[in-house]
């Protein structure tokens, strides 16, 4: 309990350190708004929140520090003063008690957002989110629907060792009743937290420490109070012809970069961006290796049974099996507990680098 206390007040101070770069000014509303098309991620999340609550009076924001203090990561900067302590509501450390009071909330009728200070925390209410949130609507014959967001950092940081680094995408991923998002961009994460919040159904929404003072262009129509992201369907984030690059969340950026690496080389990689995790989105995955006729699956998590393994499986299973030349190459974190030294902790997690030769492996090109 301790290392969790002394964790929960060192993290904001790691925070900031990454995401000390302006952003432009800022008007009344804080974070959701700026005289300028670009938007950090932890902003563009204020603002879909933001929006949320002021259209629906049924939603409503709970979890560790949400309030007085603005949120662990200041994700919820403002929102205390702007719709009061009834609906921004701080909790005791208790992620199995919080989460149980909002599944009741959601149950009778309100629209909570489930705030987990990291989704390793979460791990005390899983049972919580599988059973009761992910469940309920079918075992009571739809009479019964939970509409929840539980959303937080999800995945590797930086420095906080074994029991905080874990990527959960698999694990809710496997789960009937729940939707999962692990989106990237800016615009990926106002548009889908938006449409969470509106789903009738329990959204896991996974978001990632280290991209939370990224600063990414957003379009006017992003920018809109009205934007929404469908989950359940991926984006083409750089069309090609070569190899097709499939990742989520923080790996969609060294897929980028990757994706440039390789043009140098002459090679055209197609990235997708997945966004959703369930539902999967396999038809934009299968055109595009129809395409390129080679894939290469990154994500941050543990190799065994992933979200690559699962893309692996469906595309064997399905048609495009017949459209590969070359083996799925799957770039995935080592197979160990996350190292606390830094040393070893950079070889833990994949990078650009390792992206990029595994596009030339699937194109058996000389690493």
């Amino acid at each position: 309990m301790a290392s969790r206390i002394a964790l929960a007040r060192l993290s904001p101070a790691f925070s900031r350190a990454r995401s000390a770069r302006t952003v432009g000014a800022r008007l009344a509303r804080g974070y959701a708004s700026q005289s300028e098309h670009t938007m950090t991620v932890r902003e563009a999340l204020n603002a879909a929140m933001e929006e949320e609550m002021l259209r629906d009076e049924n939603v409503f924001v709970i979890g560790e520090e949400v309030a007085r203090y603005n949120g662990a990561y200041k994700v919820t900067k403002g929102l205390l003063d702007k719709f009061g302590e009834k609906r921004v509501i701080d909790t005791p450390i208790t992620e199995m008690g919080f989460a149980g009071l909002a599944i009741g909330a959601a149950f009778g009728g309100l629209r909570p957002i489930c705030e987990f200070m990291t989704f390793n925390f979460a791990m005390q209410a899983i049972d919580q989110i599988v059973n009761s949130a992910g469940k309920t609507h079918y075992m009571s014959g739809g009479v019964l629907p939970c509409p929840i967001v539980f959303r937080g950092p999800n995945g590797a940081a930086a420095g906080v060792a074994a029991q905080h680094s874990q990527d959960y995408a698999a694990w809710y991923g496997q789960v009937p009743g729940l939707k999962v998002v692990s989106p990237w961009s800016a615009e990926d994460c106002k548009g889908l937290l938006k449409s969470a919040i509106r789903d009738p159904n329990p959204v896991v929404f996974l978001e990632n420490e280290l991209m939370y003072g990224i600063t990414f262009p957003m379009s006017s129509e992003a920018m809109s109070d009205n934007f929404l992201l469908p989950i359940g369907k991926a984006k083409v984030e750089r069309e090609g012809s070569d190899v097709t690059i499939v990742a989520h969340s923080k790996m969609v950026g060294h897929s980028m970069e990757a994706a440039e690496e390789l043009a140098k080389e002459g090679i055209k990689a197609e990235v997708i961006n997945l966004r959703s995790i369930r539902p999967l989105d396999i038809t934009t995955i299968v055109k595009s290796v129809k395409k390129t006729n080679r894939l290469v699956v990154a994500e941050g998590g543990f190799p065994a049974f992933g979200v690559g393994s699962e893309i692996c499986a469906q595309i064997v299973e399905g048609e495009a099996f017949d459209y590969l030349d070359a083996p799925v190459e799957r770039v995935t974190g080592a197979d160990v507990p996350t190292p606390y030294a830094v040393n070893l902790e950079n070889l833990t997690f994949p990078d650009t680098g390792v992206v990029v030769r595994a596009a030339k492996r699937a194109l058996y090109r000389t690493n």
